[in-house]
């Protein structure tokens, strides 16, 4: 469905960022807690989803303490771990694993939260900041907003790591010295070259700006990829190589984001990275629709009002904590 473009408008005030230490959990905190695992599970219901929306309704308190069990969550990065474990070991149910898990948020505190990767990353950037800089070969880094990344320089190989988010990289030439960004379960290899990769909902896109890459998942073959062609990959595997268009993926440099047909659930994912606060899907299947749209990465406030306007859909909530988007204008 295609969606005009957010007209301009002042930004948004903005949640207090800093940083979120584990502590004692009150009551509420914990119900909070509960909540996100329960809608973090695939068996949750359109009933979990309205009870939800009735216990967020009881008071600002409650949109609080939601906020920061989702940025808790995030710190300690236990649903990727614990599910990846999970299915190696064909541990009972999803929602079991996550309950496990969130006793261990609950018990376990700082230990997860100091280990959690991207915690001390080298780089990082705040929600909706961008910055550039050098590495100590001379290579050049634009990293998008909400990202963060290690770099680990050897004799033989310059190794950096993107935890989360997406960043531009413009790499000098090394034969003896190849240069590979590892994302989620793959790396990339440049070849003296420009080109983007972004890591976000658990899928890795590599695209090239100009001259060549190679992209490797696990043990298996490298797949090449030259100007003007991009990839994703997960960890089931790498896609098709696909013509990359140089405007969409470099948008975000340039305070765009650009959508051709994706689905509403990646959109969001998007614009999270842009505001304050996490968005949740009341029905899933809302997920799937599909999204054509320009926005300004600037007011991503605005951006999701144009969706819920355009797509008929609803919005309840906390703006700075949470946003639930319902079924119905």
């Amino acid at each position: 469905m295609q969606v005009p473009p957010a007209e301009p408008m002042p930004p948004a005030a903005s949640a207090p960022s800093g940083p979120e230490e584990p502590s004692a959990l009150s009551p509420v905190q914990q119900e909070a807690l509960g909540w996100f695992v329960r809608l973090r599970d695939e068996a949750a219901t359109p009933a979990d989803h309205a009870a939800f929306a009735a216990w967020l309704a009881q008071g600002p308190d409650h949109a609080v303490a939601f906020q920061r069990a989702e940025r808790l969550w995030q710190r300690f990065d236990l649903l990727d771990d614990t599910m990846r474990e999970g299915r190696r070991q064909r541990r009972p149910s999803r929602r079991a694993v996550l309950s496990g898990a969130a006793g261990l948020l609950l018990a376990g505190g700082g230990l997860w939260w100091a280990s959690r990767p991207g915690r001390f990353a080298d780089y990082a950037t705040d929600v909706g900041q961008r910055r550039s800089f050098a590495l100590p070969d001379g290579s050049q880094v634009e990293l998008g907003a909400y990202s963060a990344l290690d770099v680990a320089f050897g004799s033989d190989l310059r190794r950096v790591t993107l935890h989360y988010g997406e960043a531009y990289f413009t790499v000098t030439e090394e034969a003896a010295r190849p240069f590979v960004v590892e994302a989620g379960p793959g790396r990339t290899r440049a070849l003296g070259t420009r080109f983007d990769v972004k890591r976000l909902d658990g899928h890795v896109t590599v695209a090239v700006d100009e001259h060549a890459v190679e992209v490797r998942v696990g043990g298996g073959a490298p797949v090449a990829l030259e100007t003007g062609y991009q990839v994703s990959y997960d960890r089931d595997g790498v896609g098709a190589v696909t013509a990359a268009d140089a405007e969409t993926v470099q948008a975000w440099r340039r305070d765009r984001l650009v959508f051709a047909d994706v689905p509403l659930r990646r959109v969001l994912a998007e614009l999270e990275r842009y505001r304050r606060g996490s968005i949740l899907l009341a029905d899933q299947r809302l997920g799937d629709i599909p999204v054509t749209a320009v926005f300004d990465a600037r007011q991503s406030d605005q951006a999701l009002r144009s969706l819920a306007d355009t797509l008929q859909l609803s919005m309840v909530g906390a703006p700075g904590f949470v946003t639930v988007i319902l079924s119905g204008g």
